[in-house]
């Protein structure tokens, strides 16, 4: 029998009620388990914020101001008693389902609603993001209409949290992990494992469910399937990458670059970014490259596009962003910023999968099949000496730093870890979210130019302000970015706007200091925005544990104020 997609949103509450994770991961097992085949997967998606699978390109494309129409539309009410209910809950799903609560032309609509399943809901949203073309706003408009028409209070919360990509129930992916392995009896680590390598744990849940313990054991990369990167940390100097690697490295030059994950089936290529979003369209030379130099039949490799000037010197992140956001017109900006490609590894090779094998015989696979296509500039290193002279080569060259990679790592896909370090020669900055901003003065007082910034917090998913700044984007960077606030804008106030956490900055700043202005009890000192991090999500941002170690390592080198 079809399972009513209201089951899920009572199980979103109950997750919501409660900080225990035995009982969250007790709760999602019971819920999987009662679940039809072919449900499975959608519901782990939404239970997770997510309308599709991880691995899947499809998006709803729909704007938080045609979202909040909508609502408003359907439930006969205004913006400013939306707003009155956001302004307690903190929650645009909350706010939502206390609209439809207060509602009456929803309470008249419920006599004539039809139960939604999770199935129709799956449906509905294919729908809306195959509606594309003239005029696909309205019909859009009209397909989330239909959609939340036939919700419930409570459903809509639900719904709306999907269509944000913020559930905040604190039941994060490694809990599901866990939910799935306790449902369907798999050990853990083979669930955690088939996740690495499928890209997607509801696809995981799902073959658990119907093909069990043996079909998980045996799961390959699929290429075209894009696969969550292994991930570094940072590290101080050279000197303590080698201490962490047991006194030899192999350093790699830290390209200023975007992460690409690269796809090759026969003739057909396909280029993911960071965010595993298809890039493809925007990087027609870098396809062109790999089809010229790549002879092998299949392969998942990993590279660094780094725009570069006429005489082939890296340039500033900002103008490879723009590479990577073109659609139209991809040839003249192709000639405006070119790009270098430079390989770094080597997944998957011919049907058989190389992560398991150390870095130094995948690097050696990778030089084999690079065809003229260079690697990153490496060399293996046991002293301190060379490490900083090479870290100075890098530099000079005008990169960020230094990689650092155990010899003999393996590849942990979606793991960060410290096998693979960062080495940057100034105080390491944080990737942050935005989640409020105020307008200017002067000559920017019709911009959104003073951005709240906040740090992820890794138990609960909620996103935590750190600190605010005005500095550092350019005038035409401030105008783009107003425009882009005001369409995830949840909560307006005299020159002052919230927003959904989507858009993720790279951060510098003096210090962390202790502060009381903030609910986390820290601030960034002196912050100021370095570029726009538009390839990573805000899954990927710096956490506030991030940013609690970094303020707690301060003191190894200084003391701390204590008054009185």
């Amino acid at each position: 029998m079809p399972t009513l997609f209201k089951t899920l949103a009572e199980l979103g509450e109950k997750l919501e009620a409660t900080k225990k994770r035995l009982l969250m991961i007790d709760l999602v097992s019971s819920f999987l388990q009662n679940l039809e085949a072919d449900e499975i997967e959608p519901a782990v998606s939404m239970l997770l914020g997510r309308p599709f699978p991880k691995w899947s390109q499809r998006t709803l494309e729909v704007s938080w101001t045609t979202l909040h129409s909508v609502i408003l539309r359907i439930t006969g009410s205004d913006w400013n008693s939306f707003l009155k209910v956001f302004n307690e809950t903190g929650d645009a799903g909350s706010a939502t389902m206390a609209i439809f609560e207060k509602s009456k032309s929803k309470k008249q609509a419920v006599l004539f609603e039809k139960a939604l399943t999770i199935a129709e809901v799956r449906r509905s949203f294919e729908a809306i993001s195959e509606t594309s073309g003239h005029g696909s706003r309205e019909r859009k408009e009209r397909q989330i209409a239909v959609l939340l028409s036939s919700a419930s209070p409570l459903e809509a919360k639900y719904l709306v949290k999907i269509f944000i990509g913020e559930t905040r129930t604190g039941f994060h992916e490694g809990l599901m992990e866990q939910a799935v392995a306790k449902a369907f009896q798999i050990p853990p680590e083979l669930v955690q494992k088939a996740g690495m390598i499928i890209g997607d744990i509801g696809e995981v849940a799902s073959i658990a469910r119907t093909q069990g313990r043996e079909a998980l054991a045996h799961v390959k990369f699929r290429v075209f399937r894009p696969v969550d990167l292994m991930l570094a940390q940072m590290a101080n100097d050279v000197a303590e990458a080698l201490r962490e690697h047991g006194g030899v490295s192999a350093f790699e030059y830290k390209y200023d670059g975007a992460r690409v994950q690269i796809h090759k089936h026969k003739d057909e290529i396909k280029i993911f970014s960071r965010r595993l979003s298809e890039a493809t369209g925007s990087l027609p030379e870098v396809v062109e490259e790999v089809k010229a130099n790549i002879k092998a039949e299949e392969v998942i490799l990993e590279g660094e596009v780094v725009a570069v000037d006429r005489e082939g010197h890296p340039i500033p992140f900002q103008h490879l962003m723009r590479r990577f956001r073109r659609v139209h017109a991809v040839e003249d900006m192709a000639e405006e910023v070119p790009l270098k490609l430079y390989l770094f590894d080597i997944l998957y090779l011919n049907g058989e999968s190389l992560v398991s094998q150390p870095y130094t015989r995948r690097r050696q696979i990778l030089a084999e099949n690079a065809g003229e296509i260079p690697l990153t500039a490496m060399k293996t290193i046991d002293n301190v000496q060379e490490a900083e002279a090479f870290m100075k080569d890098a530099l000079d060259a005008g990169h960020e730093g230094l990689m650092a990679k155990k010899p003999d790592s393996v590849y942990a896909v979606g793991v960060r870890g410290k096998r693979w370090l960062k080495i940057k020669p100034v105080l390491e900055p944080l990737d942050l979210v935005i989640v409020g901003a105020e307008q200017g003065y002067g000559r920017r007082f019709n911009w959104l130019s003073d951005y709240y910034l906040a740090a992820r917090d890794s138990e609960t998913g909620e996103f935590l302000t750190v600190g605010k700044t005005f500095k550092g984007l350019t005038d035409a960077e401030i105008i783009e970015m107003t425009r882009r606030l005001k369409e995830i804008t949840v909560d307006e106030k005299p020159r002052r706007v919230n927003v959904i956490p989507k858009i993720v900055v790279e951060v510098a700043y003096n210090e962390i200091q202790k502060s009381p202005k903030y609910r986390c009890g820290m601030a960034l000192r002196f912050a100021r925005i370095t570029r726009i991090r538009d390839d990573k999500t805000p899954e990927q941002a710096d956490t506030i544990q991030r940013v609690r170690e970094i303020y707690e390592r301060q003191f190894l080198k200084k003391g701390r104020y204590t008054a009185g």
